[in-house]
């Protein structure tokens, strides 16, 4: 079993065209998101793109970097035409890693793999943190996520869940402190992370937007563990971009 990491990266953002390529520091963002999941340990790293500029900046900064399909709807469907072309072993285990967060810790890559390769009876594997305020609750851009006694996902969702009966004042929740947050980080096994490509998109991924219920829906089982540290935040809009240039600037271990 090889524990491989694929950073998938759309040229055409919506909000931030050509992010992957937005310079930090002076250099592509997707750069600093790949020379931090090189520290994982993990057996090979990619980067998966539809878009020539950004392979040939991956190339240029010694990555190795596959052309997709311009078609792929997410991600997962772009990592799983890799390893689908690569012909990867079904048991090999694939750490989807978002192209947008060059802060994220490789500790977490490792985590989330270790927690997919302790559970052979699991497809996926995914990591969570404990919400900090009532704001992130109601907010429908944190997912949250409710899991089982073994710490399998029950549900994904925007809305705010679990909803606690006892933390309702006036009608407004006030109570967030049994709530997590989902963390966008996955490890699939390669066979399951096929089942799921094939599959079409599901009624409650359509409605909330979340392709990880279509796994759900499909009785696929998802593993959840508490991120041992912060993730470190994303960018999604321009004014993301300062902010994170200052937390790469003042990190005394920035690759």
């Amino acid at each position: 079993m090889r524990v491989r990491v694929v950073i998938p990266a759309r040229y055409g953002s919506t909000r931030l065209p050509g992010k992957p390529l937005l310079p930090l520091l002076g250099r592509p963002m997707i750069e600093w998101v790949y020379r931090r999941a090189r520290r994982s340990g993990a057996a090979e790293i990619s980067i998966a793109t539809d878009d020539q500029r950004i392979l040939e900046a991956a190339r240029g900064f010694g990555a190795t970097a596959l052309m997709t399909a311009a078609t792929h709807a997410s991600g997962t469907d772009r990592i799983a035409e890799v390893a689908g072309r690569e012909r990867w072993d079904d048991d090999d285990i694939v750490v989807n890693v978002q192209g947008d967060e060059p802060l994220l810790p490789a500790e977490l890559i490792t985590q989330v793999a270790d927690l997919l390769a302790r559970h052979p009876g699991a497809d996926i594997a995914t990591l969570a943190t404990p919400l900090t305020s009532l704001a992130q609750l109601l907010d429908p851009h944190v997912v949250k996520v409710v899991t089982d006694a073994r710490q399998r996902a029950l549900y994904f969702s925007r809305a705010p869940i679990p909803w606690s009966r006892e933390g309702v004042n006036n009608g407004t929740q006030t109570s967030y402190a049994a709530a997590r947050r989902h963390l966008g980080l996955y490890a699939y096994r390669v066979s399951s992370l096929l089942r799921l490509a094939a599959l079409p998109a599901g009624a409650l991924e359509q409605l909330e937007q979340l392709e990880q219920l279509r796994a759900l829906e499909n009785g696929l089982d998802i593993r959840v563990a508490e991120a041992r540290c912060a993730p470190g935040p994303d960018v999604n809009t321009a004014a993301d971009i300062a902010a994170v240039e200052a937390l790469l600037a003042a990190d005394p271990e920035r690759p």
